[in-house]
């Protein structure tokens, strides 16, 4: 099959002499002289061999060849415009898909207004939303299964950028019946007694660490006698009596009738939210939702 060589300013010059049928003023539309637009049309019809346009005094009107040729012009200048417009937009970011690792406990605090701005912004965007905990978070940026990742605590990973997007208080999670759930404000080292229901290690070591810094800094280590990859479990499992916990304030949205959240002191405590990305890799679709999370935390 032949492939034509037809210049677009040609093509698009023959549309709007199609469309007007006079040519003072196609070339008024096309913002040239009527010269250079005879010459477009020429040069048109020697590529097709056949003349486009029949002229006479005071009228112009389509051949049989011009008739078949227009249609397929329009196709071809409105494909091509579509196609710049879908290739503006996913160079903008304004389309594609996008993947986003997420913290369970984020879903009670920064991810669901986070997500509300993202989409009424760029509502183009196919997100993929993934339920998952830090280390395979980690693993699925290192693997280019996620584009962008949103933790606590992040590590001092190699390889990976780390952004803070919030900053949280802690809180205590203490069955509704614990003497100290009588209390507004409880000391970290009043904790010392019971036994702990944590998220393991290997979900989260960050933080994790951080929470049992917290009670080494009050002068214990925590008897973590259940774990918990969810906390909606360690708060359910508090509730059953277990023992008590240290977690995100955010955490207080899980509401359990059994279940009392108080502040703590040392109450400057506090964890690390972060979206990670990889570096020299934030395409459009991730840069623009980091403007919505660096705006969030500006406003």
């Amino acid at each position: 099959m032949e492939r034509p060589e037809l210049p677009l300013p040609q093509l698009h010059a023959f549309v709007v002499l199609a469309e007007e049928l006079h040519f003072g003023h196609a070339a008024d539309r096309l913002g040239i002289a009527q010269p250079p637009l005879s010459q477009q049309i020429r040069r048109l019809e020697g590529k097709v061999g056949h003349a486009l346009f029949t002229r006479g005094p005071g009228r112009v009107a389509l051949t049989p060849a011009g008739r078949e040729l227009l249609p397929a012009a329009r196709r071809a200048l409105g494909d091509l415009a579509a196609g710049l417009a879908a290739a503006r937009a996913a160079g903008d970011g304004r389309t594609g898909r996008l993947r986003i690792g997420f913290a369970a406990s984020l879903a009670l605090t920064v991810l669901p207004g986070l997500l509300r701005t993202f989409r009424r912004r760029f509502p183009g965007v196919d997100l993929d939303i993934r339920e998952m905990t830090t280390a395979p978070q980690l693993t699925a940026l290192r693997d280019r299964t996620i584009d962008i990742g949103l933790l606590r605590e992040p590590p001092d990973e190699a390889g990976l950028v780390f952004e803070t997007v919030v900053t949280e208080p802690f809180v205590a999670v203490l069955p509704a019946a614990h003497p100290l759930a009588a209390q507004r404000t409880v000391r970290v080292a009043d904790l010392a007694g019971s036994p702990f229901v944590l998220l393991p290690r290997t979900a989260g070591p960050g933080l994790y660490d951080r929470i049992t810094g917290l009670c080494a800094a009050a002068g214990f280590a925590p008897r973590v006698v259940q774990d918990a990859v969810e906390w909606q479990t360690v708060c359910a499992l508090v509730e059953a009596g277990l023992g008590v916990s240290l977690a995100p304030a955010g955490i207080r949205r899980i509401r359990l009738r059994g279940v009392a959240f108080r502040r703590i002191e040392p109450g400057d405590a506090r964890t690390r939210v972060a979206a990670a990305w990889r570096p020299g890799d934030p395409g459009p679709l991730v840069a623009n939702l980091l403007a919505v999370v660096r705006a969030g935390q500006a406003a």
